[in-house]
């Protein structure tokens, strides 16, 4: 991809797929594979600045005797999530000025 992928959009997409259900931090980089190149060790710093910001809260779970470690957003992650969502939708339309194609 000839784009390069900025903070708060990675932000934007890992609070975008933990407000339909929280997973692990493994799982997150997979899903997020299939649509961006992202590594673990560029996802963890991410989860722990959302997590610094109180927009993600952690839980442990037993998986296979060991622990696993669960991401959910918070309330103040959806507050942030809805402005995520708004600039999206002003900077997509702007950008479609310059590269919008009818089809």
């Amino acid at each position: 991809m000839a784009f390069q992928i900025t903070a708060s959009l990675l932000d934007a997409c890992v609070l975008s797929m933990l407000a339909e259900a929280d997973t692990y931090g493994y799982e997150l980089t997979q899903k997020l594979r299939d649509s961006l190149q992202v590594s673990e060790s560029t996802l963890y710093p991410v989860l722990r600045r959302l997590q610094g910001n109180e927009f993600l809260k952690t839980y442990d779970k037993p998986h296979m005797g060991r622990n696993r470690r669960y991401y959910a957003i918070t309330e103040a992650g959806k507050k942030q999530l809805e402005e995520f969502y708004g600039d999206w939708h002003e900077f997509r339309d702007r950008l479609d000025g310059f590269l919008g194609r009818d089809a």
